[in-house]
């Protein structure tokens, strides 16, 4: 079966309603506050290289003290809780914290996604373009692809790309044009897309 009808399918199914609910959790994640929002943004630091699930347990667990704990409070806490790069995620984010109270008016700053990510990932350390589109989808916007290898993987194996070996900004775009593609064949956001690719590899729905 090829992607286009897996994708297809899949959208006849209770999976498609669970989809679009968690698309609704990340829309009103975007109107929540600043804190709530930044809060979001240490999570995808997280991700970076990690478990996310993992990530999303660590989340639960400091919550404001992303905001509060010191350097060395913060690094101790992920490291108590597992995470594998405690110090240098802890450091990115302390040096993002001059964002924690108006992240929300300095993305509106920039009109389109594309623009809202180039500016996180000049401005926030650690942020990456999957870890900024990460975000950016987890706060309601629809337009930007996470290319993390979950969904290398799927699109390898379905002969949409050969597989890179490194993903430089320039093979980012080309293939989150690929996935817009995609996406348009089949009438989904590229927000969806990522979910509904992420379920056939995974068989999970995650944030």
């Amino acid at each position: 079966m090829d992607l286009i009808t897996s994708i297809q399918k899949l959208k006849k199914t209770k999976t498609a309603k669970e989809i679009s609910t968690k698309i609704k959790e990340f829309e009103t994640v975007g109107k929540k506050s600043n804190k709530e929002i930044y809060i979001e943004l240490c999570y995808c630091l997280l991700t970076a290289n990690f478990n996310a699930k993992k990530s999303v347990d660590i989340q639960n667990k400091i919550g404001l003290g992303f905001t509060t704990f010191s350097l060395d409070q913060l690094s101790n806490k992920l490291k108590e809780y597992g995470h594998r790069f405690p110090n240098t995620r802890a450091n990115f984010i302390c040096l993002s914290r001059i964002y924690k109270d108006n992240l929300k008016e300095e993305l509106f700053k920039n009109k389109t996604e594309e623009n809202k990510r180039e500016w996180l990932v000049k401005n926030i350390k650690g942020l990456g373009y999957k870890e900024a589109s990460h975000f950016l989808r987890n706060i309601g916007y629809k337009d930007l692809a996470i290319i993390d290898f979950h969904i290398i993987d799927i699109l390898v194996d379905n002969k949409k790309i050969e597989k890179p070996k490194t993903i430089t900004k320039q093979k980012y775009l080309e293939i989150e044009n690929i996935l817009r593609k995609l996406a348009k064949k089949v009438n989904l956001s590229l927000a969806e897309l990522d979910l509904y690719l992420w379920f056939l590899e995974t068989g999970k729905i995650y944030k």
